[in-house]
């Protein structure tokens, strides 16, 4: 079962893959401390991410729609 991630992990695990690139000794379990979560939650959420980014670069996320509400002429 995936574990949950609220908005501010999100934005903690964004930053701690910029700050602990692929060159940095312990990588995974610096982002795990840095989140909050486990060496294998953040693996996962990482292939998760991985794969989104494929999916965007491909064309298949499709764009929100988007409604425009308010009458300015």
């Amino acid at each position: 079962m995936a574990s949950s991630w609220t908005p501010r992990q999100n934005k903690l695990f964004e930053s701690a893959l910029a700050k602990f690139d692929r060159e940095t000794p312990d990588r995974w379990q610096n982002i795990a401390n840095e989140v909050g979560k486990s060496v294998d939650e953040v693996k996962r959420h990482y292939e998760i991410l991985k794969e989104d980014i494929r999916r965007i670069e491909h064309g298949r996320v499709a764009y929100p729609y988007r409604t425009n509400n308010s009458n300015s002429n």
